[in-house]
């Protein structure tokens, strides 16, 4: 598929330069014209990078804004920018992207594809939030040419819910990981053993569907136990319009008590993930969580739960450990086996996780599946 006309359409520019550049190098490596639409906020650096593509500030499709009349508004905003800019094809990333960007397509007859990277808040909790979004997603069933997840069990769990026609759902291995960019530090920071202290990082937005809470309560338990020898840092941002965030107040307590070390939002994680042990990601639910990727890319050993997305990133006792998901005592007893093991099998389970992330979860591997995909669509009619 060359010469065309590609729109990218995101609720956060985050969401483009953390997860789609792979993606957009990949349609201008085959001579496509590059559009992204999504709000403007601070990482529009991105196009430093990329400076043939053209970003279109969208104001109304917010992450954090559940007002319909807004969320209305916002498809007749998508349908004048499509209207305007022509694509040959238009590409939706996150659920707001796929429903509204999916009905503004429809109603400007442009080719569609919807990529679904997670279920997330509005799946994993009932309401009105949930009954909204599965409506919308069965008016769109026959709007987008094809739905593609980033795992299959997301994608079995639309098939069989009725909000995608088989024919029309695939999946590829989460967005990727760069493993040029994200390598191995070297075997004793791997190890990380030259100050003694065994350290348990948590990296994420500060939600409870991301499990932080069973890791505070986990790092209370622990810390309480060997204060010496074990340390648990907590790197991410409240999420001020996510109903999920965590309790700031419980938060502070913990790090007023010197249970855990908060290091707040980091842009670039590399550092982090060097001077931890173990990233442990205990979520309910995951598309394919870029931090488990990244930490495995590294050869450092994980700790995530058996759900979705997560259990695709681990086999289990080679390079991490799989635990219950809500559940503090199990990811207390997948802490304490890794505390278990020595320098030579953390060093083997980190070396297994990064052929996992070279063989599985590299982005030129996993860009190049979706273009695939996304060019056998634009060949198909409909």
């Amino acid at each position: 598929m060359k010469n065309k006309r590609i729109l990218i359409v995101a609720n956060t520019t985050w969401n483009i330069y953390k997860f789609r550049l792979n993606v957009i190098q990949k349609f201008l490596q085959n001579d496509n014209e590059v559009f992204v639409a999504a709000p403007v906020d601070e990482y529009l650096f991105y196009k430093q990078k990329l400076e043939t593509v053209t970003h279109l500030d969208v104001k109304r499709l917010k992450r954090d804004h559940t007002h319909p009349i807004n969320d209305l508004l916002s498809i007749f905003e998508l349908r004048k920018i499509y209207k305007s800019i022509d694509p040959d094809l238009i590409i939706h990333y996150t659920h707001k992207a796929n429903l509204y960007g999916g009905i503004a397509a429809w109603l400007s007859n442009k080719k569609s594809v919807a990529v679904v990277t997670g279920l997330g808040y509005a799946f994993l909790h009932n309401g009105y939030i949930n009954t909204i979004t599965k409506f919308l997603y069965r008016v769109v069933k026959g709007v987008h040419r094809k739905l593609i997840f980033e795992n299959e069990d997301d994608m079995n769990h639309f098939v069989d819910s009725g909000f995608v026609h088989k024919k029309n759902a695939a999946f590829v291995n989460g967005c990727g990981v760069d493993v040029n960019d994200y390598k191995p530090t070297s075997e004793q920071e791997i190890k990380n053993r030259d100050s003694k202290v065994f350290v348990f990082t948590f990296i994420g937005r500060l939600l409870k569907d991301k499990g932080i809470v069973e890791f505070l309560k986990a790092a209370d338990r622990l810390k309480s136990q060997r204060r010496d020898d074990v340390a648990f840092h907590i790197i991410g941002e409240f999420d001020e319009g996510n109903p999920s965030m965590v309790e700031k107040d419980y938060l502070q307590k913990l790090i007023d008590l010197g249970t855990v070390e908060y290091l707040a939002f980091a842009k670039d994680i590399k550092p982090e993930i060097s001077k931890s042990s173990c990233i442990v990601l205990p979520s309910y639910r995951e598309g394919m969580p870029r931090v488990i990727l990244e930490a495995l890319s590294m050869a450092k050993p994980v700790i995530t739960t058996d759900v979705p997305g997560c259990r695709q990133t681990v086999d289990d006792g080679v390079n991490g450990f799989l635990v219950k998901e809500r559940n503090v005592e199990s990811l207390i007893l997948g802490m304490q086996k890794m505390l278990t093991l020595n320098d030579q099998e953390l060093l083997k389970m980190g070396q297994n996780g990064r052929e996992m992330a070279v063989k599985c979860f590299n982005s030129e591997k996993i860009s190049s599946e979706l273009y695939e995909i996304v060019s056998q669509v634009y060949f198909c009619a409909k």
